[in-house]
Parts: C-alpha cells; sequence; structure tokens
C-alpha cells in the first residue's frame, strides 16, 4: 500500500468535508443522489464512450492501483547502475556464460525487461540491435501505459461538464416552478449547484491526480528501464566496467552515483 498517497487522499477528503462541517448545520445539504448519479454515471459512460472497453475498464482500475505500493518509486537508480557495472565484470572473467547464469527465474519475474535484454546480450545481438529492439519495446510499453492515464485525465476533464449539466437540469426545473412558492427558490437553487461542486470534486480530488500520480510513476519506470537498456548496449559491445559506470552515473544524481572503487569495494566486504 502506498502510505502516502493513502493518508494525502484521506486529509483531501477530510478537508473537504471539514469545510462543509464547519460551514454549516446542514451538511446533509451537500448530498443529493440525483447529482451524484449525473456526474458519475455521465463520466464513465462518456469514458466507455471515448475509449475501448479494455482501457476504460484500465482507467477505472487506476481508482485501486494508485493506492498500492509501486515497486520502481522505490528501486535505486544507484543499484540499477551498480548491477550493470558488475555484469560487466562478470562478462569480462566469464564471457557471456556468466551473464546468462545472473539471469535466474527471479529475476524474470521481478524485472522482466531487464531479463529480456539480457537474453539478447547472450544471444548475441550488437548493441545498435539491442538499442532497437529494446527502444521499440519501450516505446510501446509507454503508449499503453499512457492511454489509461489519459482515459482518466479526459474523465476528470469530463467530470465538471457534468456537473454543469446536473447544473442546467436543476436550473430548468427550478424556474419551471417558480410559479408556486417563492420560498422554494432557494433550496431549489442549492440543489441545482450541488452537481457543480460533485463535478469540481471528482475531478480535482479523484481523476486528475490519480492520473498525474501515475504518469509520475511511469515515468519513474521509463527512467529505470533507459538506464537498463544503455547498459546493456554498452555490455553487448563489451565495455569497460568503469565506461559502463561512467555513462549511467549520468542518469542518476551526483549525490547518489555507484562509484566502482567505493561501491564495489564495499559490497566485497560484506559478501
Amino acid at each position: 500500500m502506498s502510505l502516502g498517497t493513502v493518508i494525502a487522499f484521506i486529509a483531501g477528503v477530510m478537508t473537504v468535508v471539514g469545510s462543509i462541517m464547519t460551514a454549516t448545520d446542514r451538511p446533509m445539504a451537500f448530498f443529493d443522489v440525483p447529482s451524484v448519479i449525473i456526474v458519475v454515471g455521465g463520466t464513465v459512460v462518456t469514458c466507455f464512450i471515448s475509449y475501448e472497453t479494455k482501457v476504460a475498464f484500465d482507467a477505472l482500475k487506476t481508482f485501486v492501483k494508485v493506492f498500492k505500493s509501486y515497486k520502481d518509486m522505490n528501486t535505486s537508480l544507484k543499484d540499477e547502475v551498480g548491477r550493470i557495472v558488475k555484469w560487466g565484470y562478470t562478462i569480462q572473467k566469464n564471457g557471456l556464460q556468466g551473464l546468462e547464469n545472473e539471469v535466474t527465474e527471479t529475476l524474470r519475474k521481478d524485472n522482466p525487461f531487464l531479463a529480456y535484454g539480457a537474453d539478447l546480450v547472450v544471444t548475441g545481438y550488437t548493441g545498435a540491435e539491442i538499442r532497437q529492439i529494446l527502444e521499440h519495446m519501450l516505446e510501446e510499453q509507454s503508449n499503453r501505459n499512457r492511454i489509461s492515464t489519459g482515459a482518466l485525465m479526459k474523465m476528470g476533464g469530463d467530470a465538471p461538464a457534468f456537473g454543469m449539466l446536473g447544473t442546467l437540469i436543476g436550473l430548468v426545473i427550478m424556474l419551471s416552478n417558480m410559479s408556486g412558492d417563492p420560498a422554494s427558490i432557494g433550496p431549489s437553487m442549492a440543489v441545482a449547484l450541488i452537481t457543480t461542486f460533485y463535478g469540481v470534486i471528482l475531478a480535482r480530488l479523484f481523476c486528475i491526480p490519480m492520473a498525474t500520480k501515475m504518469n509520475a510513476r511511469y515515468d519513474r519506470t521509463e527512467l529505470i528501464n533507459s538506464i537498463q537498456l544503455d547498459g546493456l548496449v554498452l555490455l553487448a559491445e563489451r565495455k569497460s566496467p568503469r565506461y559502463i559506470q561512467d555513462k549511467l552515473n549520468s542518469f542518476v544524481d551526483v549525490s547518489e552515483q555507484f562509484l566502482i572503487d567505493r561501491d564495489m569495494n564495499r559490497d566485497s566486504g560484506n559478501s
């Protein structure tokens, strides 16, 4: 579970609820079932109209996925650089057979992209061929990820529109009843405006922040994959471990870079 996301979401809800509770002694005035149906129902239906069913369902799953822990957010870039550097030493010492031994079932399960790339190196593809294959793979992976978050972002844009639609419906009903009791105009206007409130809440507390969070997560994964891709190409080109270190460290903040003289010796001491 992503504890930070859960805490932030609860804080957001409490901010809205707390504001309502302190501003009025009739908080239930902010609850209206028809308004919820118009905003939520209309936003979801529009998503299914705009996208294929699978994409729409993936977008809806994001409402749950965003609260789960994301492995790559806790992955150390320094460790990724270190792993490729160590593989460089392994190839120097044991050849491609040594790299093949590094590709365990655990690695295939936890990091299928890196395992697949290592298989390409072991197969004997050139660095240029590996780059072409893996870049295409990453591009398609990015497209798949961004489609679902794009759908969620569109829902964030549609929700306020359906809120306004509900408000217009409420105003039409209110105006059609103006020949009756004038005292009913105020409550009727309040109900008409509730749908706009729901539309803003759905967009700004749910859809847009969640899509932004998932895009940030995918950006992190793409950065890690870029490090791995360049590292695999350098391994295929038989570059020295020190050159691999210097090239891959360009992806990493200076304070977090992997240094052979420091970190390889520390790892050896720990082992």
